[in-house]
């Protein structure tokens, strides 16, 4: 039965008061003709926050409590939708009311995860040769405003090899929504892609919806038996909502200012990321920016304790140090043979390859090592750090062998015999 009352107490920003009982935190109510959700309770206080904006609403129109949380429609119709940060068709399709799933609910039970043990092929080498991507594992992208993070999120999502895609974008500018939507469309992954869209012109509230109507559907899907990749853009955007609405309710702030439930915030959505035992999966993949290139913010600062590692993207790649899959070494000791070496002893050239690049900034005498080296770094960061590379991982494993027999004599890598003799590629004039 639905409640409604006739007397707003308060109008502040976007946020009513009114006085009403039996009313339970998130849920759903209409003020005038405009939806809003409850986000604060004190006794028969309760505050609601309109999701288009209390701009119109006057301290006489009517509130009624709908008695259900927010909810979003799930079926198979939801692949190829576009749809805003209430579920509202973004695309000019036909709304969907049927089958209507809440969100925002409990992580999944934890006796039914299993171990993450499958990769996820991206085909770009920075990731699957060097932090593969494992199937239910969640990681942040930090990266700065002006890399190409987006990009990035779209080469995924049209190379990824899972069954769903689920795009969630937050706070973002109207050209990033229509290149994400281009792209998609041109590279033909529209056919499994479901996106929740807020951009910078929609109501801030929207912002906070996004997530957790993204990884609603996402487990509905998983349960299907689905491997499901949830891509989040960006959960600084979301957090700064967050942190918005916080100064609206007037709650003492945290670190600059950020509401100190922060970190419970972040992990509610991030555990989301899991593989169900006899079902299928989500993988979560959030891009999160850091203002002023600044780590310890605390929006990157409490994601890295939530998270398996991190991507960071930097001037334009994908960062070798720093970047860390913690779950990598769950799968890719099962792809090929010379995965992890050939990983391990590329990786520790190119940090020679810097100590080498920093020697010359300073005018020292390069040696033919350093000459070596110098040659090595710069193949290595056009042939597989460059984000256009589009290769499978087995070419990127040949190409990174290429890479050493074009610079190194076999005794100078610091790979096994073993697999120098199995691997080593064979000249043309042998």
């Amino acid at each position: 039965m639905q409640k409604v009352y006739t007397k707003i107490e308060s109008i502040v920003g976007n946020v009513v008061t009114v006085k009403a009982e039996g009313i339970k935190n998130g849920d759903l109510a209409l003020v005038g003709n405009s939806y809003a959700n409850v986000i604060k309770l004190d006794k028969d206080i309760v505050s609601l926050q309109v999701f288009a904006g209390a701009q119109g609403v006057s301290t006489n129109d009517p509130v009624r409590f709908l008695g259900r949380p927010m909810q979003v429609s799930f079926s198979s119709h939801l692949l190829g939708r576009i749809f805003d940060g209430a579920g509202v068709p973004r695309d000019n399709g036909p709304a969907l009311t049927e089958n209507m799933i809440d969100i925002g609910g409990p992580s999944f039970n934890p006796a039914k995860r299993i171990v993450p043990k499958k990769m996820i092929r991206t085909g770009i080498p920075m990731i699957d040769l060097f932090n593969t991507l494992v199937e239910s594992q969640k990681l942040p992208i930090f990266s700065v405003s002006g890399e190409p993070y987006n990009q990035l999120l779209s080469r995924i999502a049209m190379q990824a090899e899972v069954d769903v895609i689920v795009l969630g974008g937050m706070g973002l500018k109207y050209d990033d929504y229509l290149a994400f939507r281009d792209t998609l469309e041109k590279g033909g992954a529209m056919s499994h892609t479901v996106m929740f869209i807020h951009t910078a012109a929609d109501p801030t509230v929207e912002s906070t919806l996004v997530p957790d109507m993204s990884l609603a559907v996402a487990e509905q899907f998983a349960l299907e038996g689905k491997k499901v990749l949830v891509l989040l853009t960006d959960m600084t955007s979301y957090c700064d909502a967050q942190k918005e609405l916080a100064i609206t309710m007037e709650q003492v702030p945290s670190n600059r200012g950020y509401p100190g439930d922060l970190y419970s915030t972040l992990a509610s959505r991030y555990e989301k990321a899991v593989a169900i035992e006899g079902a299928g999966s989500i993988t979560i993949l959030g891009v999160t920016t850091m203002p002023g290139d600044d780590v310890t913010h605390p929006v990157p600062d409490n994601t890295g304790y939530i998270t398996e590692g991190q991507f960071y993207l930097k001037n334009g790649h994908i960062e070798p140090f720093g970047s860390l899959s913690r779950l990598k070494q769950n799968v890719n000791g099962t792809t090929r043979d010379d995965h992890r070496s050939l990983m391990d002893g590329m990786i520790k050239l190119y940090a020679q390859y810097k100590e080498s690049l920093e020697k010359k900034s300073m005018g020292f005498t390069m040696s033919a090592w350093d000459d070596k080296l110098l040659k090595y770094g710069e193949m290595f960061e056009s042939k597989l750090m460059d984000l256009s590379v589009n290769i499978p991982l087995e070419a990127a494993l040949d190409l990174g062998w290429e890479i050493l027999a074009d610079c190194f004599e076999p005794n100078e890598t610091g790979l096994k015999t073993n697999l120098i003799k199995e691997r080593w590629p064979k000249k043309l004039d042998e």
